[in-house]
């Protein structure tokens, strides 16, 4: 990989990004239709993720979403320097990144933004995100019981404060799309009708074991792109967000006799299965043949109607990203953050 660090240029199978399938969004722009993801946890170094995006750009990728916490902004920046000035125009690529939740005070959203601008090197952001509709703050790396004493619940005016700040990037340029993560319908409906930009994308928790389609069908309704992240059930993710009752995707035997037919690896089959529901999976890997692979699925050898309906049926409410670090005194458990009874919990 130092070799493309050093010459880069675009392998010889690349995949032509003009034939990669593209979502429009209500803003008129068109967004990449499969991303590479960049939270590597724990288990990846900084520059083995800039790496894997320098390789995947270079095998026909350009949605990479990145984002301030993950810690690795700079590293991807150095990289994406590198393919723009090699010769990929920086208006094919696609780059999102998050505001995180220690930044959502007055002001703080412009910093933030700047600092990823700074990082990433770039003038604009395709896609900005409230990563968390909260301003519940947790150290990087920490255990899945540590809370923050000044952690709280939901708040209305807070969130639309925030929102406000993102609208302003727009207004300057800044960023050209702006949207939320990790939200509710709930809370959607708390905040919609103050919003003077509409989101155009929401960034959620998707994957054939947790379709969410009440809440797909909600965001495609109020055109709102969804974008799925863990979309082959994220065997990486930290130990922290693992439990005994997690459900494993590329282990179910609808996932399983797909797989077999087409003669790919099950996580492939969650992705095709993401691409052609409709959502934008961002599947992160280190691996070439992985990420190559992911790219390809949305483009050849589509799922069967039969296997689709089949693959509709096996969901499990299986939620991987729980977030209870993010919980406030006087919260039950992690399903307060997810408004699962419909009310927002306070």
């Amino acid at each position: 990989m130092n070799d493309l660090r050093n010459n880069f240029k675009l392998a010889k199978n690349t995949i032509d990004p003009n034939k990669v399938p593209k979502k429009k969004l209500y803003t008129g722009d068109e967004i990449p239709a499969v991303g590479l993801g960049t939270f590597g946890s724990d288990r990846f170094t900084k520059e083995q993720i800039a790496d894997a995006v320098l390789g995947a750009i270079s095998n026909g990728y350009r949605h990479i979403d990145c984002a301030s916490v993950y810690e690795n902004e700079p590293e991807i920046g150095e990289v994406l320097d590198i393919a723009i000035k090699g010769g990929v125009p920086r208006e094919e690529l696609w780059i999102t990144s998050k505001v995180w939740n220690d930044m959502h005070g007055e002001g703080d959203v412009l910093v933030s933004c700047a600092t990823s601008l700074r990082d990433l090197k770039l003038d604009y952001l395709d896609l900005y995100l409230i990563h968390w509709p909260y301003p519940n703050y947790h150290a990087p790396g920490c255990d899945g019981d540590s809370r923050n004493p000044d952690a709280k619940a939901f708040r209305k005016d807070e969130f639309l404060s925030t929102w406000r700040q993102l609208e302003q990037l727009v207004d300057m340029g800044l960023v050209k799309n702006i949207g939320t993560s990790n939200m509710t319908i709930a809370k959607f409906d708390e905040v919609w009708d103050d919003m003077r930009i509409k989101p155009a994308i929401n960034e959620m928790e998707l994957h054939p074991h947790f379709q969410q389609q009440a809440f797909y069908d909600y965001c495609i309704n109020k055109n709102i792109q969804p974008i799925g992240f863990c979309p082959i059930g994220s065997p990486t993710r930290p130990d922290r967000d693992k439990t005994e009752n997690d459900t494993v995707d590329i282990e179910d035997p609808v996932v399983i006799t797909a797989a077999k037919r087409l003669g790919v690896h099950p996580a492939v089959i969650c992705v095709k299965w993401a691409a052609q529901r409709g959502q934008i999976p961002i599947p992160f890997s280190v691996k070439e043949n992985e990420y190559r692979g992911n790219l390809l699925s949305s483009m050849i050898d589509p799922l069967t109607d039969d296997e689709m309906e089949d693959l509709s049926k096996i969901n499990k409410d299986c939620r991987l990203i729980k977030g209870q670090v993010f919980l406030w005194e006087g919260a039950n458990d992690w399903k307060d953050l997810w408004d699962v009874d419909g009310v927002i919990a306070k």
